[in-house]
């Protein structure tokens, strides 16, 4: 009995201790990524024009106006773009594990990516920024929605109603909207297209002040959903029939669950393009260190997807200085290995 309140108390102080650990490793990788670059920035100066542009003449002034740009007005705001997008797309990806009971699930694989990517071709390209900069998110998020409807949709047709079939699912339905991407983008102006290519390689250059605020409400109010429900994922997780005698409506639960990762995603891919695996990586990796508890999981899946985002975004941005590698080529080789790596450890 003692040595139970004694674990139970050991856990209760590890996990505040975690928690500041993780937010400490994200704001130093924050730091990093912005000091990193082709134009190396010393520390000092990034903290300082931090400082500066929260408090005026807080510090003094050392550094030219060229280096506070770049700080402040390009790579700040790409950081905290990278963070957004690596947490929502993490959170995503582990929550479609648990409804779909398939640790391959992911936003990429099942096509709800590509429908992000459709919509935002499809303002792009062709309809014009109707609603103003709620255009490209609005479409991005309908396409993505549409994407899971189809893949739920074809899943029932084909009687493909096991995890695994579903994922061949969601994988047959990509190739066809990128296939119809591709063709918006035939039919587009060939001097915009060029653009398109953001959306397909994926890219996080065009992170501006003015937009986060779209990726980062979306994130919070999503995140808090999911994070709500962590009870009913954990139920999920062990099947249906045991979700359903807990009282849960799985059909309803599932449902809101893929529509909440439809937003997530669109909005993500609306401002950084197509970046696979985060949601089939993170989660796995985050269930080896706390265990499969969705109230852990997901807190931890958003911090170590932020963090692995900016890494990745750092590689892309200085292996090939000053040219810039497209993000959605490095989380590509990188999800590609760990993707054989998972077939081979489920496989053995």
């Amino acid at each position: 009995m003692e040595r139970t309140s004694a674990a139970v108390k050991n856990r209760t102080l590890t996990r505040p201790f975690a928690i500041m650990v993780g937010f400490a490793v994200l704001v130093l990788s924050i730091s990093a990524a912005i000091g990193l670059g082709a134009i190396p920035i010393p520390m000092s100066v990034v903290w300082g024009v931090v400082a500066n542009k929260i408090s005026p003449d807080w510090v003094p002034v050392v550094w030219s106006s060229g280096r506070e740009a770049i700080v402040w007005d390009i790579r700040f705001p790409r950081a905290l773009l990278a963070c957004c997008v690596g947490a929502g797309l993490a959170m995503v990806g582990a929550s479609l594990q648990a409804v779909t009971r398939n640790p391959l699930a992911d936003p990429h694989l099942l096509g709800i990516s590509a429908g992000g990517a459709f919509g935002a071709i499809l303002a792009l390209l062709h309809t014009g920024l109707f609603l103003g900069l709620l255009t490209v998110p609005l479409l991005a998020f309908l396409g993505a929605l549409a994407a899971t409807l189809l893949v739920l949709a074809v899943s029932q047709f084909a009687s493909a109603t096991s995890a695994d079939r579903l994922i061949l699912a969601g994988v047959a339905v990509s190739f066809i909207i990128m296939s119809l991407a591709n063709m918006l983008i035939f039919l587009g102006d060939p001097r915009a297209t060029h653009t398109v290519v953001f959306w397909m390689l994926g890219g996080l250059g065009l992170a501006q002040w003015g937009q986060l605020v779209f990726p980062f409400a979306i994130l919070v109010a999503g995140g808090a959903y999911l994070w709500l429900n962590a009870s009913n994922l954990n139920a999920m997780t062990i099947g249906d029939e045991t979700a359903s005698t807990l009282g849960i409506s799985v059909a309803r639960f599932r449902l809101s669950v893929f529509v909440v990762g439809a937003l997530i995603t669109g909005v993500m891919v609306a401002f950084s393009g197509i970046i696979g695996f985060v949601g089939l990586m993170v989660p796995h990796i985050v269930r080896l260190i706390v265990g499969g508890d969705y109230a852990r999981v997901l807190p931890a899946s958003a911090l170590l997807g932020a963090v692995f985002l900016i890494w990745a975004d750092v590689l892309a941005r200085t292996f090939m200085a000053p040219d810039e590698v497209p993000i959605g080529v490095i989380t590509g080789l990188i999800g590609g290995v760990f993707f054989v790596w998972l077939l081979r450890r489920r496989v053995g």
